[in-house]
């Protein structure tokens, strides 16, 4: 199943392993998530879930939103998402129902989805990671300057695209196998290990991760062990065959007997 979940953001903080490790954790609000619709094959050429998170007065929605959300009989909420899933899970979802955090189990891994904090206008250094001019012999008042950007007479222009100063952040970004640590069920909750894109109380969106995830374990490729490559060893040795017992020295031969005996 790919369905995701809204949410916001709340902050950050740590929870302790029961071996006394410290995780930094970023703690989501998934709370209240309503289905506002159900796409099928038969009626919209796919088949998706959408659902709504949050709360809009009802003079900030408009009546072709009022008359959408009063067919399913939901809250209007300020966020509409809409989620792929398969069609055999469909009849799994009533219009009106609510999606708890439970979807999602500890040890999982997600994507999350957000916009990131905005740092208004940022020169190259702090947006693209240029480094710094020498300051020192000859250089007047450039140390944090981009350089030449143009070229010669041919072209003779800037290319688009160009790295240059401008506006830092305010863009939606996604976070890609971050692990869910903590799932509480009660509060609505869910707990992901490392940091999320945006500010506390920013619009967040969860979904299954995309990601291929590596198995733990040793590597394939890995020397294999001394204790390992033993056994090998003397299976690839052929087998040590007994010494073969000295042949027994053959009795003389009797004389042969002398003419006139």
């Amino acid at each position: 199943m790919t369905l995701g979940l809204v949410g916001r953001k709340v902050g950050m903080t740590r929870v302790f392993t029961d071996d006394g490790d410290s995780l930094p954790v970023t703690v989501l609000d998934v709370s209240d998530n309503r289905v506002t619709q159900i796409k099928t094959p038969a009626t919209d050429g796919y088949s998706a879930v959408q659902v709504t998170f949050g709360k809009r007065r009802a003079s900030r929605v408009n009546k072709a939103a009022a008359g959408h959300l009063a067919k399913a009989g939901a809250e209007a909420g300020h966020v509409l998402r809409e989620f792929r899933v398969p069609e055999s899970d469909v009849a799994n979802f009533k219009l009106g129902g609510k999606i708890g955090p439970d979807i999602f189990k500890v040890g999982q891994m997600v994507d999350v989805s957000g916009i990131s904090q905005g740092k208004g206008f940022a020169g190259v250094i702090k947006r693209h990671h240029f480094s710094s001019n020498r300051a020192s012999h000859g250089n007047s008042l450039s140390t944090n300057k981009p350089g030449s950007t143009g070229m010669a007479q041919d072209p003779g222009r800037v290319f688009p695209g160009k790295r240059m100063a401008g506006h830092l952040g305010a863009v939606q970004r996604t976070v890609q196998g971050l692990e869910v640590v903590r799932v509480d069920a009660e509060r609505q909750l869910l707990l992901v290990k490392g940091s999320v894109p945006g500010s506390r109380g920013r619009d967040i969106v969860v979904r299954p991760t995309t990601k291929a995830t590596r198995v733990k374990g040793p590597s394939p490729k890995a020397a294999p062990s001394k204790a390992a490559a033993q056994p090998r060893a003397a299976a690839a040795q052929p087998a040590k065959t007994a010494p073969a017992a000295k042949a027994a020295p053959a009795a003389k031969a009797a004389p042969a007997p002398t003419k006139g005996a």
